[in-house]
């Protein structure tokens, strides 16, 4: 079948493509235990920006959500967890 309704459905690793458009995703839409690429961190403070930069956290290096608890997500980064709020997490572009 050449044209069978997978066709039109174009998955990359972290994100969806439909017809050319990219949905983003944030460490909000993750899936648990699932490994991701951090695409772009998004605040406003760079001092929260080099604080994650020291955690290993920026773009182009793996993440993942391990366990999401009351506002927060337990993100597995290189070797270390971190808890971070969903404020932060929906900033982090996967």
């Amino acid at each position: 079948m050449a044209n069978s309704f997978l066709d039109e459905w174009l998955v990359d690793a972290n994100s969806l493509s439909i017809e050319n458009q990219v949905i983003d995703m944030t460490l909000l839409d993750a899936q648990l235990g699932k490994e991701y690429m951090i695409r772009a961190i998004e605040t406003d403070d760079p001092e929260m920006d080099s604080f994650l930069f020291s955690l290993g956290c920026y773009p182009g290096e793996p993440i993942t959500v391990v366990s999401r608890r009351r506002g927060t997500c337990v993100v597995s980064i290189k070797d270390g967890r971190y808890t971070v709020g969903d404020e932060l997490a929906a900033e982090i572009k996967i």
